[in-house]
């Protein structure tokens, strides 16, 4: 995972990133990661078409990603296996 490149979902307005919180009762929150570039723009365009010209494709190395966890507050990352479905596989870090 380390040497990897995953690509992210940041707001162009306010510089956030897009996030999931499986459950709605708690503030744990997951940063959205896709393996390829194409899958983050279909997940836009598959569930927030309206507003997909509001987010922009980052990319960051696998190595980067626990600072960014930290920095930012999430509990973890979801992996996004399939932006269609979508189909997300939740890492908690420690």
């Amino acid at each position: 995972m380390l040497s990897q490149v995953f690509y992210l979902l940041r707001s162009r307005a306010d510089g956030k990133y897009l996030a999931a919180y499986p459950n709605p009762d708690s503030a744990v929150s997951y940063l959205l990661m896709f393996r390829e570039d194409y899958d983050a723009l279909s997940y836009l365009n598959a569930h927030a078409a309206d507003v997909a010209d509001r987010f922009g494709v980052e990319s960051i190395a696998g190595s980067q990603v626990k600072t960014l966890l930290q920095r930012w507050g999430f509990n973890g990352v979801g992996v996004v296996q399939d932006p269609l479905l979508p189909n997300i596989e939740f890492l908690t870090t420690q």
